[in-house]
């Protein structure tokens, strides 16, 4: 089954909607961006504005790093300038606004798996394609690759809180060969064009490719295509794990908004 990461957004955003509809007013996103803009993340923003709007919520840039108290959520998009500390501006996002689960707190009540943590974006659309795909985690052999804040360290996080046994391997580290042999799952985000090739993986196995680059001015994943004819579940680049995650964004966005009009 090859995921149509369009759809399943598209999905996620109608039914976010319908939660902003008992809200009694629209959820309002703050987004920083950094001065040194480009155009991938013009086009990155193109893509949360609309998504935004799907959701029912309202949507605005900013450049000041004076995050206003009253916003439901503070998005920081990232990459940020080169001149300016990623980490240090994660962390002035404000817990009750963190709807990419990215400061320091945030992340720190996810994995504490806290009751009422929010999942980041990339975990929700991974937890979405499994759930969707009927697929039991508990127990399984998973190799996540890669170990960024985005993609690999939150699903490594996450597939050990649900049971799996999990392998993390980087380009640095760990024996890709193997990890990948044995897998039952797969979460990809190293950003590596065609690193997993149909050779290197079992027939069956669950592949969520999460990484994106530019190979001959075209975005693509770290798995080759040609992978999908092994695989239970696959998902492509683009319009995978992409349009998935910032539908689950959203998400989140509406259950901070949710839980500030409760407290």
């Amino acid at each position: 089954m090859i995921i149509d990461g369009r759809a399943l957004a598209k999905n996620i955003l109608a039914r976010t909607k319908m939660r902003t509809g008992k809200l009694g007013r629209r959820p309002n996103v703050l987004v920083y961006v950094s001065p040194e803009e480009t155009s991938a993340t013009r086009s990155y923003l193109k893509i949360k504005a609309r998504s935004a709007e799907d959701a029912g919520c309202e949507f605005a840039e900013t450049r000041s790093l004076t995050f206003p108290n009253h916003a439901d959520a503070i998005i920081v998009q990232l990459p940020l300038s080169s001149d300016i500390s990623t980490e240090e501006v994660l962390n002035l996002i404000p817990l009750h606004q963190d709807a990419d689960v990215l400061s320091a707190a945030a992340r720190a009540k996810f994995e504490h798996n806290d009751r009422d943590a929010l999942v980041p974006p990339v975990v929700g659309a991974v937890r979405e394609i499994l759930m969707r795909s009927k697929i039991d985690v508990k127990g399984r052999r998973a190799a996540v690759i890669g170990d960024g804040r985005l993609v690999g360290h939150p699903c490594a996080v996450w597939l050990k809180q649900q049971g799996a046994e999990v392998t993390v391997v980087t380009l640095e580290s760990g024996d890709l060969q193997v990890a990948l042999a044995n897998a039952d799952i797969i979460v990809s985000g190293a950003g590596s064009p065609n690193l997993i090739t149909p050779d290197m993986i079992k027939d069956g196995v669950v592949l969520i490719d999460a990484g994106a680059s530019e190979l001959d001015g075209a975005v693509v994943g770290d798995a080759d295509p040609a992978c999908a004819q092994k695989c239970s579940i696959f998902t492509p680049v683009p319009g995978g794990v992409g349009p998935i995650a910032v539908a689950c964004l959203f998400e989140n966005v509406v259950s901070l908004a949710e839980k500030a009009m409760n407290t």
